[in-house]
């Protein structure tokens, strides 16, 4: 029969085996990562371009990881709610934020408190995606060419409307940096994400947009939108007949917008450096470029989470000037 001791000595090693385990840092059992399903976190609703990429990426990725991968939207705020949950969220890889230049540099440049540091309180992981941005039109529309258009635009002064995802959103910031390089007036009409503004432009509730190509593709292919210019190095295979915004004499517009992944601060270098091979593994696959150019995006570059980090902060400085000259203010 275990005598007292014995059994005193049993738990007490127990006891100290348990608060070991709890002391050890996230890192120690990174070499285990993935255990269990990682959801990736979409801050805006279903049907725009960064829901589109990151269902595009879930089941591949889940491959590579060799665990389930959840795709969990969040919308509002223009992405700041869900970005902020996920910024507060345990650092161990299994929430991330698929981050775009909406979530992690508009809103902290417009909105007056977004509840995170998108340089700080987040761990950049890699690219997913690139996406060019479109200047469409609805077909009602005069104007069958950007001139013909930017001409219509500026004998109509302030009796146009564009659309963007948001006050403060991407989709208002191109177009001010658009207005500022071609010098016209047009009204802001901002709606909840890029499957309501889709829907506006078909209706003429606003007559244009400069947005990511991804949720208006289908329909400039159905002849339900009209495309004028594209933000991108060259012309897109998808729209080979559009002109760049630097053929146009607008190489300020003609910046790419990007997606990502990002992971809470503070989450282990081996989580990171998993989730990275894995989403590089299924970026570099044939059949993942293919599906990217099918939906007008571009492949993502394959930059470290320093290289990525650096970039950010160089489109923050930026768009900052930007948002100070014309005083631009999100929700």
């Amino acid at each position: 029969m275990r005598s007292f001791s014995d059994a005193f000595t049993l738990r007490r090693r127990s006891l100290l085996g348990m608060g070991l385990a709890a002391a050890l840092p996230l890192g120690a059992h990174a070499q285990s990562f993935p255990s269990r399903p990682v959801t990736l976190v979409v801050p805006f609703p279903a049907g725009g371009s960064v829901d589109l990429i990151a269902r595009l990426y879930a089941e591949p990725l889940a491959k590579a990881l060799g665990t389930s991968v959840v795709v969990d939207n969040r919308a509002g705020a223009g992405g700041s709610i869900a970005s902020a949950q996920v910024a507060r969220a345990r650092a161990d890889g299994y929430t991330l934020v698929v981050s775009s230049q909406s979530s992690h540099l508009a809103n902290p440049l417009t909105q007056a408190n977004t509840g995170y540091d998108p340089i700080k309180d987040f761990a950049s992981i890699a690219q997913l995606a690139r996406t060019p941005n479109v200047l469409v039109v609805n077909p009602a529309v005069p104007g069958k060419t950007f001139k013909e258009f930017l001409a219509h635009l500026k004998a109509h002064p302030g009796q146009l409307n564009f659309c963007s995802a948001g006050p403060g959103s991407m989709g208002q910031l191109n177009v001010e940096l658009l207005r500022n390089a071609a010098q016209f007036d047009a009204v802001h009409v901002p709606y909840r994400g890029g499957g309501p503004l889709v829907a506006a432009l078909m209706a003429n509730e606003v007559q244009f947009g400069l947005d990511n190509l991804a949720p208006f593709l289908p329909q400039i292919q159905a002849g339900k939108l009209r495309a004028l210019a594209v933000a991108a190095p060259t012309r897109l295979s998808v729209l080979p007949e559009v002109p760049t915004f630097e053929e146009l004499g607008y190489p300020v517009v003609n910046a790419t917008s990007w997606i990502g992944l990002a992971a809470p601060a503070r989450t282990p270098p081996e989580v990171l450096a998993a989730l990275y091979k894995a989403v590089r593994t299924v970026a570099e696959q044939p059949s993942m470029l293919d599906a990217l150019q099918s939906r007008g995006a571009l492949a993502p570059e394959a930059l470290s989470s320093a290289q990525f980090t650096a970039m950010m902060s160089e489109r923050l400085a930026v768009y900052g000037e930007l948002v100070k000259r014309a005083g631009i203010k999100g929700e």
